[in-house]
């Protein structure tokens, strides 16, 4: 693609911070596959919301190995190439996955953390394999940036197998930075905090949001767009020897050592 642009696939961009990656791509002039399991009519609203033209929806449920490598070939397919690719997917936790050990039945605690980690780590994987083989075919440079999280190192106790995968999926960033640099390749991830997505409206407007903004020393919690901004940066060239790097973008509230 001439005049810097790129094509981007984003995954899991409905809603929440996948749109708000997806926005900014396509604010600097990037074309955009927005990527959705489920949900059509709010991929459709991505879709309609985004700056330019050439941006195309694909559609898949990346826990099926065979249905995450069609996203990508859709995805070239309509983009004419992939540059980027944003590993947004992810079963997030809900009171209905909630995992507590001391709690939770064996076959319940099973089933969770299968799911959770064919969505969060084998989907990205499968994902990034078939968009690292497309870019290395065309001898091309790019850039591959996971959300991950905060939880991957405070721990999620009502949630482990979302920490678990998460934590996984850094290191997969990690090992795959390694990997593919010599092709030009930079991998990265983002590690946000709590974000005031369209999924977490109620807890911010009930009991929890006073608590919830306390974790922060800004007194409130993040944006999509800021973690948006954090992506971007990261897949661009001037980022490529960042590549590796794990950024936490969770205000202060959880500090690395």
């Amino acid at each position: 693609m001439g005049d810097g642009m790129r094509g981007v696939l984003v995954t899991g961009a409905s809603r929440g911070i996948g749109r708000a990656v997806a926005e900014a791509f396509a604010a600097r002039g990037d074309r955009v596959a927005v990527h959705y399991g489920n949900g059509a009519s709010d991929a459709e609203e991505t879709l309609r919301g985004l700056t330019g033209d050439g941006h195309v929806l694909v559609r898949g449920d990346l826990s099926d190995p065979e249905a995450a490598t069609r996203v990508v070939t859709e995805a070239v397919d309509g983009l004419g190439a992939v540059d980027v690719l944003v590993n947004n997917a992810a079963l997030a936790p809900t009171a209905d996955s909630r995992h507590a050990i001391a709690e939770v039945a064996y076959e319940d605690w099973v089933s969770v953390w299968r799911r959770t980690f064919e969505v969060n780590l084998f989907g990205a994987a499968n994902v990034t394999w078939a968009v690292a083989r497309h870019l290395l075919a065309r001898s091309a440079p790019g850039a591959v940036v996971n959300v991950g999280s905060r939880g991957a190192f405070r721990g999620e106790p009502e949630h482990p197998a979302y920490g678990a995968s998460k934590a996984a999926l850094h290191a997969l960033g990690q090992s795959l930075a390694i990997a593919l640099a010599p092709h030009n390749i930079a991998v990265s991830t983002v590690a946000p905090g709590f974000v005031a997505t369209e999924r977490q409206a109620a807890k911010l407007t009930g009991d929890e949001g006073d608590a919830l903004r306390s974790q922060s020393p800004f007194g409130r919690v993040g944006t999509p767009a800021e973690v948006a901004a954090a992506v971007v940066y990261l897949a661009s060239p001037e980022a490529a020897w960042s590549s590796g790097t794990i950024l936490d973008v969770n205000g202060a509230s959880y500090l690395r050592t």
